[in-house]
């Protein structure tokens, strides 16, 4: 019998992050930056690394190329504690990918080539393998161009074998967002896009009524929003929290981290209000660190940061009808 927790299916890449580039990126001129980071990349395994540290036991499955980049990703992930024995690695055929990111202040340009997360198909996921956990995560939905077609398949098949699930789609770069996505939708308990997506999502720029959609679909569905209160919905019910104020080193992989925090409190059994509330806290104790993991690495500090900008548990915030 398997003893775990979440098995996380997705993508796995470096992120090289150049900051203090100028403002404006002016073609045919080199541009110096002052400071560089090579750090573990890609939502999945990001939010992968994060939750494991967390004390959630993990599985990951995901497809490299069998290359040093996917290597390095894979190292880092199992010294987290994350099980990586269900990785694909195929050496000599397209390599792992890799996302350069430029920060700029409140934005950043991300520049992504996919390699082997194009090319991960149903036939590389042990499906024996993520019955064995208790839930289900998928990251990245618009970039897993070979797998895409057979997700609704994947989620519904992990509802049958009992487990819980959620869904983080991220940006499609293709700015299309096909009604696809609202079939896999019926098969998930925790839906966990940010402002944007979700608007895009419903195909509309008034955020109640992305909500009102949506919440006709998934379980709960919680919007990550920056500095502003994130959103809990479930039903007609909602909630909103607001996130420490905090001053941000980097914002890459915050919302990851904010989903792993969710989905561990979730799975403890805790309220969705205390859930969110401790997304909050680890989605803004991410930025304290360069890079999506970085922070946490350290999980002494992880646990100070919550003392300080900690609530009471179940204090506030209750659910209230929409």
């Amino acid at each position: 019998m398997s003893d775990l927790d979440v098995c996380v299916v997705g993508e796995t890449n470096l992120d090289l992050i150049l900051y203090g580039l100028p403002k404006m990126l002016e073609l045919d001129r080199e541009l110096l930056a002052t400071g560089l980071a090579v750090t573990l990349g890609s939502s999945s395994a990001i939010f992968a690394h994060n939750l494991s540290t967390l004390g959630t036991k993990v599985g990951f499955v995901s497809k490299t190329g069998g290359d040093a980049l996917g290597q390095m990703a894979l190292d880092r992930l199992a010294v987290a504690g994350v099980d990586v024995a269900h990785v694909s690695q195929r050496a000599g055929g397209t390599p792992t990918g890799l996302t350069v990111v430029l920060p700029q202040v409140q934005h950043r340009y991300i520049l992504t080539y996919p390699g082997t997360m194009f090319e991960m198909e149903y036939s590389d996921i042990d499906m024996d393998y993520v019955r064995s956990a208790r839930h289900l995560h998928l990251s990245s939905y618009f970039l897993h161009r070979a797998l895409r077609p057979r997700i609704v398949d994947l989620f519904r098949e992990a509802k049958e074998a009992g487990l819980s699930t959620s869904l983080d789609t991220n940006d499609d770069p293709e700015n299309k967002w096909d009604q696809d996505l609202l079939a896999v939708l019926k098969y998930v308990d925790v839906f966990l896009p940010n402002d944007r997506e979700v608007k895009k999502i419903a195909h509309t720029d008034d955020l109640s009524k992305a909500l009102n959609l949506l919440a006709g679909l998934a379980k709960v569905v919680v919007v990550k929003r920056g500095s502003s209160a994130a959103i809990c919905r479930t039903g007609d019910e909602q909630c909103s929290l607001m996130p420490p104020k905090i001053t941000p080193i980097d914002d890459v992989g915050a919302g990851d981290s904010f989903d792993a925090a969710f989905i561990h409190k979730f799975l403890a059994g805790a309220t969705l209000e205390d859930s969110l509330w401790f997304a909050n806290l680890a989605g803004a104790f991410s930025t304290t660190q360069q890079g999506g993991t970085e922070a946490f690495r350290d999980r002494a500090s992880f646990e100070s940061f919550v003392a300080e900008h900690g609530k009471p548990v179940g204090s506030g915030n209750s659910f209230v009808k929409t």
